[in-house]
């Protein structure tokens, strides 16, 4: 297989962030049957360069002062990368800022890309690292311009030189051919899609023919996730259905886990997907409370989601049903010798004995054999397992997960917030309905909250 037109390319930039920060200059080595040309140029990034980036590049605000913005050379870059195989170190961070230079541009650039990590992987798995840094000391690559496009661009093209020389051929063409072939996607859904599709943590949204979500997902590496529903060869009948329906996708970019989390949990309940059958909202939701009836002497309660009260510690749960419940209490009885007819669960004439006492599982709270306030010691006991987690601070508190901030009180995931005002809106609003999923996320996680008054 004949490799086709080449493009080894590599940018320098005012940081590593593709949507918010900008590329200060362009390297470009193009390789085809007419032999090698380079071309580089510096970029006005129209924003300043931290010294930081001044002293790893070498590239300062006087420099590029007086260069083009990206615009104006957009159109020359795109003809340079037209029709050729796209190849950079880490290529997610170039081709990622180019989309973004370009489509700010106004210009829809695709192209086939192959990364140079990736592919010292596939060939040299022996070794354990495969930064452009270990590339020069393995392979006696001749260094340049270090952390210049150009002469980081030379680099790549040298290492390819290498491979295509030291490699045999057909091991070459074969690794090539697996780490740039496309993904298998539905039929109805757009190529370009996988383009734009984030790498790192959040909820992503599969809509088919209309604006409602067939399936909300989460992942801390959302385009891994994303293609993984569209492999060739689908697990389940239930995952082919769905990628069939396919016709969009959007994502929605969270700070880390916990955001993807809350914000799946969040969506589900609110969009009810028919693909989704967990963290669906349950309206039947109820726990066990303990009702002192006099003195000493408690019984359990049920209390279903809509009634609960702003503090959950003196409850028991939580249970899907009320079946659910009954069934769990039914178990506690069984297992600790309790009494059915003081938990509510069988009825009886005063001084008769339950059934579970007459089988010898109740030790007799019903017929005064066990004192009534032991009984109700070894319940609370049995049932305290089950507690609800007591909210550790007098008031709300939040998790800082990189620029974003989740807002929680009394397990209550309140929303999240990157500025002030956003905060106070949420603080100020209702305290929303108690959501299991979301107590479970946030008890998994319960030793990253702090306390609203220690400042964020």
């Amino acid at each position: 297989m004949p490799f086709p037109p080449l493009a080894f390319v590599d940018l320098e930039t005012t940081g590593a962030t593709a949507t918010t920060d900008r590329i200060t200059e362009v390297g470009i080595i193009e390789v085809d049957e007419d032999g090698v040309r380079e071309w580089s140029t510096l970029v006005n990034p129209r924003t300043p360069i931290s010294p930081f980036i001044e002293s790893l590049t070498g590239i300062s605000n006087a420099m590029v002062a007086d260069a083009p913005a990206f615009e104006d050379v957009a159109a020359e870059v795109l003809q340079r990368l037209a029709g050729r195989l796209f190849i950079a170190h880490n290529a997610r961070f170039d081709y990622g800022f180019l989309k973004n230079e370009f489509k700010r541009a106004g210009h829809d650039f695709r192209a086939t890309v192959l990364c140079t990590v990736k592919l010292s992987r596939k060939l040299f798995p022996q070794h354990a690292r495969h930064n452009l840094d270990s590339l020069i000391a393995r392979h006696d690559l001749v260094v340049s311009e270090r952390h210049r496009a150009l002469g980081d661009a030379r680099l790549i093209h040298q290492f390819w030189q290498q491979l295509r020389t030291g490699i045999e051929p057909g091991l070459l063409e074969a690794t090539v051919a697996k780490l740039t072939a496309r993904p298998s996607l539905p039929a109805n859904l757009d190529a370009g899609v996988i383009d734009s599709l984030p790498d790192g943590p959040g909820v992503y949204l599969f809509y088919g023919e209309n604006d409602l979500p067939l399936y909300v997902g989460k992942s801390t590496g959302i385009r891994k996730r994303v293609l993984s529903h569209f492999a060739a060869d689908h697990a389940t009948a239930k995952e082919m259905a769905l990628a069939q329906q396919v016709r969009r996708i959007e994502c929605i970019a969270t700070g880390g886990e916990i955001g993807a989390l809350l914000k799946e949990a969040a969506l589900i309940k609110t969009l009810q997907p028919i693909h989704n059958r967990s963290l669906r909202r349950n309206d039947e939701l109820c726990f066990w409370q303990l009702v002192e009836a006099r003195q000493g002497e408690w019984h359990p309660q049920l209390v279903p989601v809509a009634a609960l009260p702003a503090e959950l510690d003196k409850l028991y749960g939580p249970f899907k049903t009320a079946r659910e419940a009954k069934r769990v209490l039914q178990e506690l009885a069984r297992t600790h010798h309790l009494c059915h007819a003081l938990l509510g669960l069988e009825k009886l004439k005063p001084g008769k004995p339950c059934f579970a006492h007459q089988v010898h599982q109740c030790k007799g709270a019903c017929v005064g054999k066990e004192a009534v306030s032991f009984h109700s010691a070894r319940l609370m006991a049995a049932l305290g397992k089950l507690r609800m987690a007591p909210w550790p601070f007098a008031g709300p508190a939040w998790i800082r997960e990189g620029e974003d901030v989740h807002l929680v009180d009394r397990w209550r995931y309140l929303g999240t917030v990157g500025n002030d005002a956003d905060m106070r809106d949420l603080l100020d609003a209702a305290l929303p309905p108690f959501d299991q999923d979301s107590y479970r996320i946030l008890l998994k996680f319960r030793d990253r909250l702090v306390p609203l008054a220690a400042g964020v």
